[in-house]
């Protein structure tokens, strides 16, 4: 447990570094794929708010500013706990690495908990776009398109959210087995790129669903 391998060069690669070159340019190609998913919905949110500001920006202000911005930091804290796991993997540290990718898995949990609550506030205020959708607002059409945003972007990150933490425990148990060392450990890094892409979405949704109704 905790032994680096002798090498874990894969043989379609001539050295360490191409490998590691060739993983980081195709994760990066593949969140530029998510760049564009995301990017085509905040557009759309965009588009819609500037037809229906009004009702927008009330269902901005029904959010809980307070969990928002605990989640906001609670990602904040896991990009940081999983730069430090990487950083210890450069070092040769993997018992460390271990440790605090576990708790960079454990923090994304507690934000999925608090986004879940939310959820669930939501669904006893009746704000659940469809059938179970109340509101006696005179903007309700627009509020109601404005959960329908909600649910739909803050879902898709939460399914992402879920996938980066069943890598981050399936690779720190990788690294219990000693498939990582000093010398290899270029699909954290990649895991890491992933991790910190999902967290930079969450600090844009937390401003357009969270902070622009602030004013209201």
């Amino acid at each position: 447990m905790f032994s680096p391998p002798a090498s874990m060069l894969r043989e379609h690669y001539s050295t360490p570094e191409q490998q590691r070159e060739t993983v980081t340019v195709g994760m990066w190609i593949f969140l530029a794929t998510e760049v564009m998913l995301f990017g085509g919905l905040f557009t759309a949110f965009a588009v819609y708010r500037m037809y229906y500001t009004r009702g927008f920006d009330q269902g901005s202000a029904e959010m809980s500013i307070l969990l928002g911005s605990i989640n906001t930091a609670v990602l904040l804290t896991s990009s940081l706990t999983m730069a430090l796991a990487i950083y210890s993997a450069a070092a040769g540290r993997l018992l460390r690495t271990y440790g605090l990718l576990l708790l960079t898995a454990v923090i994304g949990i507690a934000f999925l908990a608090i986004k879940f609550t939310e959820y669930y506030q939501h669904y006893q205020q009746h704000k659940v776009p469809g059938v179970w959708f109340e509101s006696s607002s005179p903007d309700a059409g627009a509020l109601q398109l404005f959960y329908v945003f909600y649910f739909a972007m803050t879902g898709l990150h939460a399914v992402h959210m879920s996938i980066g933490i069943a890598l981050v425990v399936f690779y720190a148990f990788r690294t219990a087995a000693g498939r990582f060392s000093s010398e290899y450990y270029t699909p954290l890094e990649a895991l890491g790129l992933y991790w910190h892409f999902v967290d930079i979405v969450w600090i844009f949704l937390f401003a357009i669903f969270y902070i622009s109704g602030l004013h209201t």
